[in-house]
């Protein structure tokens, strides 16, 4: 094996650890914690980690044999397994993530009506279409033998063996990239684009009653309207920083493999084997980023993992009974937390 396999092997490592670790964590957090049980985007939350955390266990350890061996580690049975995990789970990812963007554009744009529209059963019935979605595409493909190891991506994943079925081949493959990530995509802008809206509204309105406060105030001491001034600057650019953060990191880490997948339909087209390995490997950093984008940088679970360091070590610095967890919608938004 040569630098560059090294190199891609020992990045797989990286992600596959910090993946394991966070997404165990989320788990732990969902379950520790009954206000975090009782918010309807813990639901969203749990089938991200899930469905990560078995992306993590069964399918990038099998790639990474890949690299390590430059061939097939697996029997055909156990490829097509394989394979047909990582189309479902990838697919259930991004419709999580589009229902996550959902959930949250419901709690900002309509905060008073958020327990009508969005109740726990409403989450449940959003989860069974997204499982019967990513279902369908997976067991199309094994019907057709369309799972087998690809040598360009060092995995288990759909390939096409017959030059006889590309026609057919390239259909399947665009609706299934099409209703899965250009769906959870356009999801994704929609939502949060209008939760930028807001969120910018009332930033607005805040620093309208800042500055007025401030001119009342004429003897305030001027680092004093500095500092203010210098808060409604970090208050705006908060707000569209997050929103970039949801938004970019799903482009970054599935747009490269992606496009890639879709430009490999061409018949004249050979793709580099590392190229392929690195865009596998970006989508495999999405289940290591999702729980810090979602959860873990959040304040609720801060507090909560604290409170489970405190129990370990026997200390009670930080009481369950004295922290009072709420949904994150317009505090979110308006950005009066820091995260």
């Amino acid at each position: 094996m040569d630098l560059a396999g090294v190199l891609l092997a020992l990045l797989l490592v990286l992600v596959l650890v910090v993946s394991l670790l966070s997404n165990l964590l989320v788990l732990l957090c969902f379950v520790y914690s009954t206000e975090i049980r009782k918010q309807v985007a813990g639901v969203f939350l749990v089938n991200l980690s899930f469905c990560n955390l078995l992306l993590t266990v069964l399918n990038m350890p099998f790639t990474l044999l890949g690299i390590l061996r430059s061939q097939q580690p697996l029997g055909g049975c156990v490829c097509k397994a394989v394979g047909f995990l990582e189309t479902f789970l990838t697919s259930n990812t991004m419709l999580s993530m589009a229902a996550l963007s959902i959930d949250k554009w419901i709690a900002v744009v309509f905060p008073l009506s958020y327990t009508s529209k969005m109740r726990y059963k409403d989450a449940v019935i959003l989860m069974g279409y997204s499982w019967l979605h990513s279902l369908t595409f997976p067991l199309v493909s094994l019907f057709y033998s369309w799972v087998d190891y690809s040598s360009v991506y060092a995995s288990c994943t759909l390939h096409l063996k017959e030059e006889t079925e590309r026609r057919r081949f390239t259909v399947f493959t665009i609706v299934f990239h099409s209703t899965s990530f250009m769906l959870s995509l356009v999801i994704l802008c929609f939502t949060y684009l209008k939760v930028l809206k807001v969120a910018r509204f009332h930033c607005k309105r805040i620093d309208i009653i800042t500055m007025q406060t401030l001119v009342l105030l004429v003897d305030i001491h001027p680092s004093v309207k500095q500092r203010c001034l210098n808060e409604q600057k970090r208050r705006r650019q908060r707000a569209t920083k997050k929103i970039s953060i949801f938004i970019g990191s799903f482009v970054i880490c599935f747009g490269p493999y992606i496009i890639t997948r879709l430009i490999e339909l061409l018949p004249f087209v050979t793709i580099n084997y590392y190229w392929g390995v690195i865009s596998k490997c970006l989508t495999y950093s999405k289940a290591a980023s999702d729980p810090f984008v979602y959860s873990l940088l959040r304040q609720q679970y801060k507090k909560v993992l604290i409170n489970i360091v405190n129990r370990i070590l026997k200390r009670d610095l930080y009481p369950s009974s004295g922290y009072n967890s709420s949904l994150d919608t317009e505090n979110d938004y308006c950005l009066h937390r820091t995260n």
